[in-house]
């Protein structure tokens, strides 16, 4: 996998003046021997190690930033005169002004994220299966049931071992399986280890009977709206006759149905089949079914002094939180969900409600701006779904969220605040969390009044993270001010969260007071940092371990998006996502990587966030510090470095084979696009 393996010290030739490469503020001090220039990093990853030229660093800019910019915005740029591309059939450039017209703004020429060629000769799912009966669409499916024409356009394996076949016995992918010569008979037909293992089931899924019904609008929510009447009379919701009803009986369209029958037999346009759920029985009434909980008789949210994987968007997906769970998370939490779409069935963003077994503590976190919706969800959530807690999100900062009332906005309309958590506190049956942020605004802390507010209206937990939504990441957190929540939250467990990169700066939050502490970007940049806190040590992994932890990850999305041609680049996809996220936006000026002054520099600069310790001149790494270039102590590591996303391509092509023709990748955190 390093073939091209190269000590550094031998190969670093940017040395400089000793005089300027003393330690900088905002830049990490790493070792003089691995030092070097953009330039010499750059000619390095090509020369070393390289099978074939990429041809996507021959388009960058001459500083090396790999901007490869779109034909439309190129054309803007040199007033309609390109140099490449130009045919015979060329149209005359007074021809098209408006085209050229729609084209300005950002990201026009914006490639669909969802490939349209997936659907281009698609073996029929019946035959995937290997079900017995046919295909229930018969001559109307527009998929292929010959399975020797579809394998004459199948494209190529990307490997020899399958690790569906491997881990399980049984690839459920059959011969779409881009891996497929691992377990396709002479014949073609799909084999089976002996001592087949059952793949372990993931839960909380969507199911189709409740996802029509939710498109349909037939699930009723009785506990919700009775909380929203009280709530709207200004009392606060408790148990009323009417709501010792069974749970199964509230989502019922004919309430003088036999509860036993209506659970088996939903049958006739009016009846609604309650949801799939730990309820699902029919057996004899208890106290339980009849009897609502009180708050205080809730379970009990106990994860002091424990890890938690805060919730991430995009990247906090379940492979990823099942590589945080083996290096030592306690704590894990899904995506952040909106609840008007989980309300329409969407099965997008019932996928972020998705639970391995091994975890064992985990949550779901809701996003929404009105208490009906926020309400409903929560009761849906409690009926379909096994969860240890569901969080609030009022911490989220976009502005696609906070100018729909959502995230931090909610903050400042405290009376709909109000509404919401109490709302579904009364509706839910497991403890109800929150996460905010210190308030909207830079130096108008907010969250000292809202603490004590929301340990009366029914939270259970509350994490805070130290910035204000118009911070954003420009400064550090502010744990004086997290230590001063501490005291106004008592006698509530409260978490802190913000700039967690080592044990040391674990240990310092915790001095603060807080019951426990919440992991984010420290998660992404080293998911090994869990396990570094709970040994007290820095790490110094080499760069084949890392590159293990991407093959797990890897292997970890198979197993969860799949092992066809879908699922194989969902998981390139998602890995890419995770690569970029390593590598930050450097928008400042400041020194550069060689301590050299930068008066004027290129806004949107990439800049490479993690540096292995062994690298490094002192001890811990801040999470704000700006890494300059360098070579590492081997290739893998140095192509680890890379802010190029070629070179992240790269490196899904070791663990994933070799990407499709016309592949784009865009992360979606990052205002430009790489090709």
């Amino acid at each position: 996998m390093a073939e091209g393996a190269v000590e550094a010290p031998a190969e670093s030739g940017g040395g400089g003046d000793p005089g300027a490469i003393e330690p900088e503020r905002g830049v990490a001090s790493i070792k003089l021997q691995y030092l070097t220039t953009k330039e010499h990093f750059h000619e390095f990853l090509e020369a070393k190690g390289q099978e074939k030229p990429s041809q996507e660093t021959e388009a960058g800019d001459p500083a090396g930033n790999d901007r490869a910019e779109p034909e439309a915005k190129r054309i803007r740029l040199e007033d309609g005169q390109t140099e490449d591309r130009q045919t015979e059939e060329a149209v005359e450039p007074r021809e098209q002004p408006q085209a050229q017209k729609r084209a300005r703004g950002q990201n026009k020429c914006r490639p669909h994220v969802k490939p349209t060629h997936y659907d281009k000769n698609r073996l029929c799912p019946s035959l995937v299966q290997e079900s017995a009966a046919k295909c229930f669409y018969g001559d109307r499916c527009r998929f292929l049931h010959d399975v020797g024409r579809y394998l004459e356009t199948k494209p190529a394996d990307l490997g020899p071992h399958c690790v569906l076949f491997e881990t399980f016995g049984r690839c459920p992918y059959g011969v779409t399986c881009r891996f497929a010569g691992a377990h396709l008979g002479p014949e073609g037909q799909n084999l089976v280890k002996e001592g087949l293992v059952q793949a372990p089931p993931v839960r909380n899924g969507l199911d189709k009977v409740l996802q029509q019904q939710l498109r349909k609008r037939k699930i009723h929510f009785k506990r919700a709206e009775q909380a929203l009447r009280q709530l709207s009379k200004g009392q606060l919701p408790g148990p009323t006759p009417e709501a010792t009803v069974p749970e199964v009986m509230e989502a019922e369209g004919a309430p003088g149905q036999d509860n036993c029958d209506a659970q088996q037999a939903p049958q006739g346009p009016g009846t609604v089949a309650p949801p799939s759920g730990p309820l699902r029985t029919c057996g004899p009434l208890t106290d339980e079914d009849v009897v609502r909980l009180q708050p205080c008789e809730k379970k009990r949210l106990d994860i002091s002094g424990k890890l938690y994987l805060a919730p991430l968007t995009t990247c906090g997906n379940l492979p990823f939180r099942r590589v945080c769970k083996r290096f030592g998370a306690d704590v894990t939490c899904g995506e952040m969900a909106v609840c008007i779409n989980l309300l329409q069935g969407q099965t997008s963003e019932w996928a972020l409600l998705k639970r391995h077994p091994c975890e064992d503590v985990f949550g779901v976190q809701l996003e929404g701006a009105f208490p009906d919706t926020m309400t409903k969800c929560a009761e849906l959530l409690n009926r379909t779904i096994e969860v240890d807690f569901v969080d609030i999100n009022v911490g989220c900062p976009i502005d696609l969220v906070y100018k729909k009332g959502g995230g931090c906005a909610l903050m400042n309309r405290s009376a709909k605040f109000q509404q919401i958590v109490r709302g579904m506190n009364q509706v839910l049956d497991v403890p109800l969390t929150v996460k905010l942020r210190t308030g909207v605004h830079e130096r108008v802390n907010l969250a000292h009044r809202l603490l004590p507010e929301l340990r009366d209206w029914g939270a259970a937990l509350v994490t805070l993270h130290g910035r204000s939504r118009e911070q954003r990441y420009t400064k550090l957190a502010d744990w004086r001010y997290i230590e001063q929540c501490v005291t106004a939250a008592s006698p509530m467990p409260l978490f802190g969260n913000g700039d967690i990169l080592s044990y040391e700066d674990a240990n310092r939050a915790m001095q603060t007071g807080v019951a426990g502490i919440m992991i984010a970007r420290g998660a992404l940049l080293k998911p090994w940092l869990f396990t570094e806190i709970k040994e007290q040590r820095h790490w110094d992994i080499s760069s084949s371990e890392r590159l293990d932890i991407l093959r797990d990850f890897a292997h970890y999305g198979l197993e969860h998006w799949g092992s066809d041609t879908q699922g194989v680049e969902k998981t390139r996809r998602f890995l890419l996502e995770w690569l970029s996220f390593l590598c930050r936006w450097d928008r400042g000026g400041g020194v550069g990587c060689l301590g050299e002054a930068r008066p004027n520099p290129l806004p949107g600069a990439p800049v490479r966030r993690y540096v292995p310790v062994g690298l490094l001149e002192r001890l811990p790494q801040r999470i704000n510090e700006r890494p300059p270039y360098y070579l590492g102590r081997d290739y893998l590591e140095t192509l680890m470095a890379s802010q190029k996303a070629a070179d992240w391509i790269r490196i899904s092509e070791m663990l994933l084979g070799p990407v499709p023709p016309n592949f784009v990748f865009l992360p979606k955190h990052k205002a430009n696009a790489y090709k």
